[in-house]
């Protein structure tokens, strides 16, 4: 657990602000990827920078108690495999062709 029960959830104080002027739909940018989803951020549209760029996050009731970077990843996954790799999917599209 990241934070004691006793402290409770952390929100950006900026990002509360932000949430209650907007009306759900319209997407709010943020840099806070430690913000607990909360309730009241159902509906809600997020832009979540990664370090490189924005990253659209729409809240749904079961990511409530996450942080809203669980949901916009900071590394980009380049698959694995070399030659051999690139022969087998090679294969693969020429029996799915015929």
């Amino acid at each position: 657990m990241g934070r004691s029960l006793k402290k409770g959830i952390y929100v950006h104080p900026k990002l509360l602000k932000k949430i209650k002027k907007v009306k759900p739909g319209e997407p709010i940018k943020t840099w806070s990827r430690d913000s607990t989803i909360i309730p009241e951020m159902i509906g809600h549209v997020f832009l979540v920078h990664n370090g490189k760029n924005f990253i659209e996050v729409k809240v749904r009731e079961e990511m409530v108690g996450h942080r809203l970077g669980e949901f916009a990843p900071t590394t980009k996954f380049i698959k694995h495999g070399g030659k051999m790799q690139r022969e087998l999917e090679k294969k693969e599209k020429e029996q799915k062709a015929q």
